[in-house]
């Protein structure tokens, strides 16, 4: 698809970094089109996870977008549907979010050996999360009753969470280009949200 999306060198770095992931990136990269509907690209950052449940190796991956006066948001699971792999799917979900509705951008950093720190030395570790809430999460549970006889339906208890994002990169897991990429874009959205 040859999207006006990537057409600025924005966009072409996108796309370049969509392909080193190497996760369905012609998928990302088409979804990603549809969603901006032609929107510039100013900032992105794309971050690749693997997690291992015992057995398994699961990926996916977050992929955000700063364009002018929204953040796109694009996340991928994939899922084997049979014990070989042959059968898979893959889910993509996608969030437009205007940067007026942000409420926050927070950062936390990690530096190594802080005794020995000089101004300019990198960030090893960077967790940068953002809300906005736009969507909550619901957990319902059956309301609890103190009288062991009791057989009566007693309704739901629950809460309700923001589905705030939040990532983290290390320099040791993802590389230290990553932390850089993930610590400039956080810069960058901080400044756009003010």
């Amino acid at each position: 698809m040859n999207s006006p999306t990537y057409s600025t060198t924005a966009g072409a770095e996108l796309q370049h970094d969509l392909v080193r992931a190497g996760f369905y990136p012609q998928m990302v990269q088409d979804v990603l089109a549809e969603a901006m509907m032609s929107q510039p690209v100013l900032d992105h950052y794309v971050h690749l996870e693997t997690h291992f449940d015992h057995t398994e190796v699961h990926r996916h991956i977050t992929v955000l977008v700063l364009s002018e006066n929204v953040l796109f948001i694009i996340h991928v699971d994939d899922q084997q549907l049979d014990d070989h792999g042959n059968n898979v799917v893959a889910q993509v979900s996608t969030e437009m979010i205007s940067l007026r509705r942000i409420a926050s951008v927070a950062t936390n950093y990690v530096y190594h050996q802080p005794q020995h720190y000089r101004t300019g030395d990198e960030v090893r570790e960077l967790t940068f999360g953002m809300s906005w809430n736009g969507t909550s999460r619901i957990d319902l549970a059956p309301a609890p009753c103190t009288d062991p006889q009791c057989d009566a339906d007693h309704g739901l208890n629950g809460t309700a969470q923001p589905e705030d994002l939040v990532i983290r990169v290390s320099a040791e897991a993802d590389g230290q280009r990553a932390v850089n990429k993930a610590r400039e874009f956080a810069v960058r959205l901080r400044q756009e949200t003010i």
